[in-house]
C-alpha cells in the first residue's frame, strides 16, 4: 500500500509539472500584454483569494501556533516574495535558456538543504539521479549556448532559485504539523501582499494598463492563476509534506522540457532530436534522484537490502 502511495504521488507531482511546463507558455503571452511584477501579484493574488477559499470550504482551517506562523511567514518571504521578484527581474536582463539552467540548479540545491537541515540521507543512487536530470536539462537547452559570464541577470535568477530551495525547506518543517493546503494558501494571499508593494514602486500606472486587453488574455490569467498556481502548488506542497523536499524538487526538472513541448505547440516553436535525448535523462535521474530505483533494487535484492 505503501509503494502504491509512493507511484501515486509521483504520478500527482508528474501532472503538476506538465502544467507547470504549460503555464510558462501562457505567462510568456501574459508578460507581453501586461506589466510583469504587476500581472504577478495580482496573479498570485487570485490563486491566494481560491485557495483560502477551498480551505475554508473544506472546514479544515484551525488556529496556527506561534512556530507555524514564523515557518510560514519565512516560506513566503523567500518562496513567494524573493523568488519571484528576483526572478522577474532577471528575466529582463538575461535570455531563458539561461534562465532555465541556473533553475535547473535547485534539485540539487534543495537537495543539499535537505541533507544539511532536515537530515536526507543524499546516497550514491539519488547523486546520480541529480547529475543526470541536470544533465538532461542541459540537452534540452542545447547544451547551454548562451554566455555564461555573470550578469546581474544571471545573479537575480541564481538568488531565485536559492530562495525557492530555502523556502521548500520552511515548507517540509511547517508541515510536520500544518496542513499543506492551509500553508499554501497563507503563502499565496500574503506573499501576492508584498509582491504587490514591490510592483506598485516599480511600476506605479502597473494596476490600470491591466485593463482593457482582449477576452482570451483574462482567459489565459485565470488558469494560469487558479489552475497553475493555486491547484499546483497545493498538489506540490503536499507531495513535499509526503515525500520530502529534496524528492518533491527534482521533479521541477521536468518543467523545461514540457515547456518546450508546451511552446512547440502553441508557438511553433521547433523541438530538436537532443531535446528529447534530454527528456530521456531527466526521466532516468528522477527515478534515480527520488529512490525508487534504489528502493526496488532493494526489494528485489534482500542482501543489499541489509546492507542499506
Amino acid at each position: 500500500m505503501k509503494e502504491k502511495s509512493l507511484i501515486f504521488t509521483y504520478c500527482v507531482i508528474f501532472v503538476v509539472m506538465i502544467i507547470w511546463g504549460l503555464n510558462i507558455v501562457l505567462l510568456k503571452l501574459l508578460v507581453d500584454a501586461f506589466p510583469p511584477a504587476t500581472m504577478t501579484s495580482f496573479r498570485i493574488m487570485l490563486a491566494g483569494v481560491v485557495a483560502i477559499a477551498i480551505v475554508l470550504f473544506s472546514k479544515q482551517m484551525r488556529k496556527m501556533t506561534k512556530k507555524e506562523w514564523q515557518l510560514t511567514l519565512l516560506a513566503t518571504a523567500f518562496g513567494v516574495v524573493g523568488h519571484h521578484f528576483f526572478l522577474s527581474q532577471g528575466l529582463t536582463l538575461t535570455n531563458a535558456s539561461n534562465t532555465v539552467l541556473i533553475l535547473a540548479l535547485l534539485p540539487l540545491t534543495t537537495f543539499l538543504f535537505a541533507v544539511i537541515f532536515l537530515g536526507d540521507r543524499l546516497t550514491k543512487w539519488r547523486f546520480f539521479g541529480i547529475v543526470m536530470a541536470f544533465i538532461g536539462v542541459m540537452f534540452i537547452q542545447g547544451l547551454g549556448g548562451g554566455n555564461w559570464a555573470v550578469q546581474t541577470g544571471e545573479l537575480y535568477v541564481f538568488i531565485a532559485m536559492v530562495m525557492q530551495a530555502i523556502s521548500f525547506i520552511y515548507i517540509k518543517k511547517a508541515t510536520a504539523t500544518l496542513d499543506s493546503k492551509q500553508m499554501t494558501s497563507f503563502m499565496l494571499l500574503f506573499g501576492s501582499i508584498g509582491l504587490l508593494g514591490l510592483s506598485l514602486m516599480l511600476e506605479p500606472t502597473g494596476p490600470s494598463a491591466l485593463v482593457g486587453a482582449p477576452f482570451y488574455l483574462y482567459v489565459l490569467f485565470f488558469l494560469s492563476a487558479v489552475v497553475a498556481t493555486a491547484l499546483g502548488h497545493f498538489l506540490f506542497n503536499a507531495a513535499i509534506q509526503q515525500i520530502g523536499a529534496g524528492q518533491t524538487a527534482l521533479f521541477n526538472n521536468f518543467v523545461p522540457f514540457f515547456g518546450l513541448v508546451s511552446s512547440a505547440i502553441f508557438l511553433g516553436e521547433k523541438i530538436y532530436w537532443y531535446q528529447t535525448f534530454g527528456f530521456v535523462f531527466i526521466v532516468l535521474g528522477v527515478l534515480f534522484g527520488t529512490g525508487y530505483i534504489e528502493r526496488a533494487w532493494a526489494k528485489h535484492h534482500p542482501v543489499a537490502k541489509k546492507a542499506v
